[in-house]
């Protein structure tokens, strides 16, 4: 994905959408939705394509994910944690994630995942999700997150 991103600007209009940002020695994604779910799902989708094109790659089980309530933040670099995780340990690429609110202010779903060997690398691959910077919260047309990946 380019610079630009995907989807609106921000979140305005109710639109979803992610966009890479120059960082040095990393790399950082901002990401922006009408709800906190979907927010976070775009954050998925912007960390992926940092590092891979995933359009040949065949999905090969959806993994569930659920996280607890806590701080938004937390939240969010949980799943983005989890990511990483199926990348280094399962040897699996995350193709989608979708996520729905819990009552107790959590969020449930999975991520769908595929062989990350069919993946073509586009980017240097993920280590960590940094804390400096983060931010996720919402704003007038809805959330947006910004985060440091280090690779």
């Amino acid at each position: 994905m380019s610079p630009a991103g995907r989807g609106g600007q921000g979140g305005r209009g109710g639109e979803a959408g992610h966009r890479a940002v120059p960082h040095t020695a990393d790399v950082r994604i901002e990401a922006w939705g009408p709800s906190r779910e979907s927010c976070v799902a775009e954050a998925v989708r912007g960390l992926v394509e940092c590092f891979a094109e995933t359009a040949g790659v065949r999905p090969r089980r959806r993994v569930p994910l659920d996280v607890p309530p806590g701080p938004d933040a937390d939240l969010l670099v949980t799943v983005l944690d989890e990511v990483i995780y199926l990348l280094e340990v399962a040897g699996e690429i995350v193709l989608e994630g979708r996520f729905e609110p819990t009552p107790d202010g959590g969020i449930s779903g999975g991520l769908t995942v595929g062989d990350a060997a069919q993946a073509r690398p586009v980017g240097a691959v993920p280590k960590a999700v940094s804390l400096h910077d983060l931010r996720f919260g919402r704003n007038d047309g809805g959330w947006s997150c910004a985060v440091t990946i280090d690779v």
